[in-house]
Parts: structure tokens; C-alpha cells; sequence
């Protein structure tokens, strides 16, 4: 459960947590989806569940703990509209002990942050990873690597490499790879894990996108928007990125514009997804309604 804050006051709380917004977003466009979680089997994990379903995505997966807590985070929006985060929640008991879905060739499975690292539940995250790459699923990871995960890296490094080489596209920010290589140069960065992925989405907040692949570097501008909150941005552009793909948008120019659009539309209002006006759009434009 995300509350955000916007000086030091409480101004909205929405399930939230990064491919879960990615993941309720595509549900609101149409897109039939589950999300594979872990939550509380508290009040909390009652709202979480019932705002997936809501939203169009299956909660069949969410493992439910009926004597833990689910977690919180805390928002602060600053004065620029961005958020510094503080997390009140264990991984060290996180626990994947339920049903998982039977991924087959041409599902698409997002998956990213720390839950994709996390040496407890490794062994079930990475063979589901392992099964769903080798069943001919396009997966795609967000690397959203955290500050507060930095004492971490010895242990979680080689899931990071493992989970890039599985992966069709790796998305990350600038700020992620400061923290896992000590480099904010892109070209820099892409030959650090060339050799794991060949397509490389690098986001720099409002600077430029840049997409390696083995062809060269595509560089992307960012277009400048006036934000009321920038929590979910990357969440879904990832989301917005997806969305292309499914609909069979092969240019990459043109993933990259709906990523944007999506991302720039949940800058715009106080909540971690894509807004009804953005939902209507799709569908007007026909660009709604999955199979």
C-alpha cells in the first residue's frame, strides 16, 4: 500500500509497488493478465486484491500469508514532484508457497525490483523466469534497483545477470545502474551487459531515453511536462512499452512514444496508473481490447 505525501501531508493511499502498477495499468487498457505477488492476509491484502480484480487483473496468483502483515510504503513528493520512498516491510520472510501460472509461448511476463532478486524465494522465481523463457515467452525486466539494496549486491548480483539473459528487453534507470556498477554513461553501461541482453532501455528521468541494441544506440527526447507526482512514471512506461508490443508495434520509435504517453499521464495526477481519459483514448483510437 503506497501513501503519498506532499508537504509532510498525507494526499492519497492506492495499492501500489512497481510491476503492480505496470500490471493494473495494462488491466484498465484491456489486456487479460495476472500478477504473481506475495501479501498480508490482513485488511490491506483484502483492498490490494480487490483493486487488482477491479481493475481487470486475476489475483489466482497472489499468495496470501493469513498472520503477516502486508507492506506499506510512504511517498514524499519534494518540491520537483519526485518522491523519496521509505519501505516498511520484511523480505526476509517473503514466501512464494502457492499455485503459479503455467507460462506458455507467447505470454508476456514483466517482472523487475527486488522480489526478482530476493535470494529467499529465488529458487521459485527463477525457475518460473527459467520455464517461461525457455517455453517461448517475451519477458521483460525492470532492473528498479534500490538504494537501500546496495549492502545486497554480493548476494543478488548473479540473479541480476541471470535475469537480464533470460530477458527479451531489460529496462533501467540511470540511478539503477549508478548504484549496481558506479556508472551513469550509457555506452558504458551497455557494454557492461551486452553480453547478457541485446535490447537495453536506459531512462534518465526527464533527459533522453537511449535503446542499445547490437545495432547501435537510438537516443529519444523527452518531451517536458508540467508532473503532480512522478511515483509509478517508470512503472508505466513499462506498462505504456508493453502495450505497443502486444498490439504488434514492431517500430521501436513508436513502442517508445506509448510508453511515454503512458508514463506522462500518470505524471499528471496523484496515483500510481493510467488515468480514465487515457483509457478512453485507447479505445476511441482503437487501440483497446485485448484478446
Amino acid at each position: 500500500m503506497d501513501i503519498l505525501f506532499k508537504n509532510d501531508q498525507p494526499q492519497k493511499a492506492v495499492p501500489g509497488g512497481s510491476t503492480f502498477n505496470s500490471i493494473v495499468s495494462l488491466g484498465r487498457a484491456g489486456v487479460p493478465c495476472a500478477m504473481v505477488t506475495e501479501t498480508g492476509g490482513d485488511h490491506i491484502g483484502d483492498i490490494i486484491c480487490n483493486y487488482l480484480q477491479e481493475n481487470g487483473v486475476s489475483s489466482e496468483f497472489v499468495c496470501r500469508h493469513k498472520h503477516t502483515k502486508s507492506h506499506i510504503t510512504l511517498a514524499f513528493l519534494d518540491e520537483n514532484n519526485d518522491a523519496q520512498y521509505e519501505f516498511y516491510k520484511d523480505h526476509a520472510t517473503a514466501l512464494l508457497d502457492s499455485r503459479l501460472p503455467q507460462i506458455q509461448a507467447n505470454d508476456v511476463v514483466l517482472f523487475g525490483s527486488f522480489f526478482a532478486i530476493n535470494p529467499v524465494i529465488r529458487s521459485v522465481v527463477g525457475s518460473l523466469l527459467r520455464a517461461a523463457h525457455q517455453s517461448g515467452a517475451w519477458l521483460y525486466y525492470d532492473v528498479n534497483f534500490r538504494k537501500n539494496h546496495i549492502a545486497d549486491l554480493p548476494d543478488v548480483m548473479a540473479n541480476i545477470e541471470e535475469n537480464m539473459s533470460l530477458a527479451n528487453v531489460v529496462r533501467g534507470s540511470m540511478e539503477d545502474f549508478g548504484y549496481l556498477f558506479g556508472q551513469k554513461d550509457g555506452e558504458t553501461i551497455y557494454e557492461r551487459v551486452s553480453h547478457l541482453c541485446r535490447t537495453l532501455i536506459l531512462t534518465d528521468g526527464a533527459r533522453s531515453i537511449r535503446v542499445y541494441t547490437p545495432d547501435g544506440c537510438e537516443i529519444y527526447p523527452v518531451q517536458s511536462i508540467e508532473t503532480v507526482s512522478t511515483v509509478g512514471a517508470g512503472d508505466n512506461f513499462n506498462a505504456g512499452y508493453i502495450y505497443a508490443m502486444l498490439q504488434g508495434i514492431e517500430d521501436q520509435s513508436s513502442r517508445i512514444a506509448m510508453a511515454q504517453r503512458w508514463s506522462q499521464d500518470v505524471c499528471r495526477q496523484i496515483g500510481n496508473n493510467i488515468s480514465d481519459e487515457l483509457v478512453a483514448w485507447l479505445k476511441q483510437n482503437n487501440v483497446g481490447g485485448m484478446n
